[in-house]
């Protein structure tokens, strides 16, 4: 069985032994960017490489991109070889934040043509409350290599983002936190606010009490109420770098609302142009 949206602690714990499968941890703190790689070092899942958001998963910061930009596709498909990671391989990612960070490796495999990859249920602390194996020892890892088929179409420049608002031809949806998509606090970026016709959805309502995503269903009439219909292809997702943004995007896929697609830039590149648009509140 292929893993293509979440899988459960108890169906990772079953398949460790497995030759085939690539966990990874994406553990990471935007206020202490060698605190998930500590963590990591710490304990971690048998077998899991760490993926640094910073140093793999994403190109270093330039004056006109935002926080996290697009890495680079070769130098990541180079890498993910290195990390054992082949065009067969079912890979698993994880974090300790619901998946925020996870989702990024998630959306980054699928965009590069690779489907098989899955977001650990209730991240690090749900497994760690099954009791489920957990270690400091290194992964011993077997180089392969992977090919990437990019799909350009999965993510939106600002420019798109810009004309398709205009011409009103899709939803764009903000994962940030109500306060900081209000404009009422910033604590990261050195404007407030949001694009204008935005809607906001904070990522975290996609979870429950423990942190595990919530039904299909339920997911499914939130985001259909939230867009009123709108077809998925025409949703995009932003938050504050086009990390969390992926989250809605995943929670979309596990509701059935297949295609939407990533404003990569997000709010952080947003505000580089001042002619773009700020609206509050």
């Amino acid at each position: 069985m292929a893993y293509t949206t979440l899988i459960s602690a108890a169906e990772l714990a079953a398949n460790l032994h497995k030759s085939d499968w690539v966990i990874f941890d994406c553990r990471f703190s935007l206020a202490d960017d060698t605190a998930g790689s500590k963590a990591y070092r710490q304990g971690h899942i048998p077998g899991a490489r760490y993926a640094d958001l910073n140093q793999q998963l994403s190109a270093p910061v330039q004056s006109y991109t935002g926080r996290h930009p697009l890495p680079n596709f070769a130098a990541l498909s180079q890498q993910l070889g290195a990390w054992g990671v082949g065009n067969r391989s079912q890979v698993v990612v994880y974090d300790d934040a619901g998946g925020a960070f996870a989702g990024r490796l998630w959306w980054l495999l699928r965009t590069m043509g690779h489907q098989n990859v899955a977001v650990l249920d209730g991240g690090i602390q749900y497994w760690q409350k099954q009791n489920l194996p957990f270690t400091t020892v290194l992964p011993k890892i077997t180089p392969s290599h992977f090919r990437c088929y990019l799909d350009q179409q999965q993510w939106l420049s600002a420019a798109e983002v810009e004309n398709a608002l205009a011409a009103n031809s899709i939803t764009l949806i903000d994962a940030r936190t109500p306060e900081r998509f209000q404009g009422l606090q910033e604590p990261i970026d050195p404007v407030s606010g949001h694009v204008p016709k935005a809607v906001n959805r904070p990522f975290q309502l996609n979870l429950d009490k423990q942190g595990l995503f919530l039904p299909a269903e339920q997911l499914k009439t939130q985001f259909q109420t939230l867009t009123h219909l709108r077809p998925p292809a025409q949703v995009v997702h932003m938050c504050g770098s086009g990390v969390t943004a992926c989250h809605n995007l995943l929670a979309m896929e596990i509701a059935g609302l297949s295609g939407s697609k990533l404003y990569a830039g997000s709010w952080s590149e947003w505000i580089v142009n001042k002619n773009r648009p700020v609206a509050k509140a």
